[in-house]
C-alpha cells in the first residue's frame, strides 16, 4: 500500500480486515503422530515428476450491460458476444445474467465546501438506493471524504446501519485541521485518494459484483493519488465507478455552473465500465440516477474467459465486447494481467 495515512475508523477497519488472515496460519500440532522408522519409502513411478505440480488458471471475469435504442438488453446469449482482447479474438466459456449475484457496492460521499446545501439530498437519495437494491447477501459500506478520507460505515447489509451512519455525515470545510496526506496544502478535497482507498484496500479482496458510486462535483484537491492511479486501482478490483455529478448552484454561481472535474470523472468512470450521470442539484433527477444505476446492475452480464496470453507480466490488456450491430456494451476498457482474476 502506498504511504497514505487513513482515518482512524478506515484504518481500524482494515486493521481488522487482516484478523482473519492472520488467525487462519496455525502451526502443526504437536500430538500428532511420528512417521514410523521402519516404514519403506515411497518408491518413483516412473515417467512421473515427483516435484509439485502447480496450475495457475487466469479466468478473465467480465460485467457488463447491453443497450439498444429500447432499452436494456435481457436475453442475450453466449453466442451472441464475442470478446476481445488486445484485438485478439477469445473463446467465452462462461456467460450467465448476474440477477442474484452478490454484490458490495461502496458510496463515496463527498462532504467538502461545495456540497453543502446538497448533502440533505444525498442522504435521502442514497439511503433510499440502499433500501432497495441490498439484499442480505449483498453489502455495502460508506466513505466520506474532503481533507480527510474516513469510512463512515463498514461492510453491512443494513440499510438503516447505513442511512444512520450517511445522516451523521458533516460538512468539512478544513477550518482549523490538516490534510491527512502530509502534503503541503493543507486544504482539499480528497477524492481520488478515497477511490484508491475504496478499491485497493476495501474491495480488491472481495468477490462477486462490485461497485463504487462517488456523489460528487468532481472536484480533487491535495489528493496524494492521481486520476491514474485511482482508475487503476478500480481496474485491478474489478469494480465499476459510477460517477453522480451533484453540487450546489449557488457555490458554483447560478445555472451555468461548470465543473472542472467533470471530464476526470467521465474517464473514471468510462475506463471502470461505469458512467457518469450529471444531476445539478436536482431531487428528482438524483433520485433518477440512482434508479438507472439500480436498473443496469438487475441487467448485467457476467463473461469468462481464459486469455489466449497467458502472462501474468503485470501488463494492461484492452477489453472489446461486441454483441450485434446495434447493442451498446457497458464494460470496463480492460485489465491488469497480475495474476488470477
Amino acid at each position: 500500500m502506498r504511504p497514505l495515512e487513513l482515518g482512524c475508523a478506515l484504518c481500524f477497519a482494515l486493521a481488522s480486515a487482516l484478523a482473519p488472515s492472520l488467525q487462519a496460519q496455525e502451526a502443526p500440532s504437536p500430538s500428532g503422530p511420528p512417521p514410523a522408522s521402519d516404514a519403506p519409502a515411497p518408491q518413483p513411478i516412473a515417467g512421473l515428476d515427483t516435484e509439485t505440480l502447480k496450475v495457475t488458471v487466469n479466468l478473465v471475469n467480465v460485467y457488463f450491460s447491453v443497450r439498444d435504442k429500447n432499452g436494456y438488453i435481457t436475453n442475450l446469449h453466449k453466442d451472441d458476444c464475442a470478446i476481445q482482447e488486445d484485438k485478439v479474438p477469445q473463446a467465452i466459456k462462461n456467460f450467465t445474467q448476474e440477477k442474484k449475484l452478490p454484490l458490495t457496492i461502496g458510496i463515496l460521499l463527498d462532504t467538502s465546501g461545495s456540497q453543502q446545501n446538497v448533502l440533505p439530498l444525498e442522504q435521502e437519495a442514497g439511503a433510499e438506493f440502499l433500501k432497495d437494491v441490498l439484499t442480505p447477501k449483498d453489502e455495502a459500506f460508506l466513505i466520506s471524504f474532503d481533507i480527510n478520507v474516513d469510512l463512515l460505515a463498514d461492510y453491512t447489509n443494513s440499510p438503516r446501519e447505513i442511512q444512520r451512519a450517511m445522516n451523521k455525515a458533516t460538512i468539512n470545510t478544513g477550518a482549523g485541521t490538516g490534510s491527512v496526506t502530509g502534503n503541503s496544502t493543507p486544504r482539499g478535497t480528497l477524492l481520488y485518494d478515497a477511490v484508491y482507498l475504496a478499491a485497493h484496500d476495501k474491495l480488491s479482496q472481495e468477490a462477486g459484483r462490485k461497485v463504487i458510486i462517488i456523489l460528487t462535483d468532481g472536484e480533487d484537491q491535495g489528493s496524494q493519488e492521481t486520476l491514474k492511479s485511482s482508475i487503476e486501482a478500480a481496474q485491478k478490483a474489478n469494480t465499476i465507478v459510477y460517477v453522480i455529478l451533484i453540487a450546489d448552484r449557488g457555490f458554483y454561481g447560478g445555472y451555468g455552473m461548470i465543473y472542472s472535474g467533470a471530464g476526470e470523472m467521465d474517464k473514471m468512470a468510462h475506463e471502470t465500465g461505469g458512467r457518469v450521470i450529471n444531476v445539478g442539484n436536482n431531487a428528482k433527477k438524483l433520485q433518477e440516477a440512482f434508479d438507472q444505476i439500480q436498473d443496469e446492475l438487475r441487467t448485467q452480464y457476467l463473461a469468462s474467459y481464459t486469455p489466449t496470453n497467458a502472462k501474468t507480466d503485470g501488463t494492461f490488456r484492452t477489453l472489446n465486447i461486441s454483441c450485434g450491430k446495434d447493442a451498446k456494451v457497458q464494460a470496463r476498457k480492460g485489465y491488469y494481467a497480475i495474476g488470477s482474476e
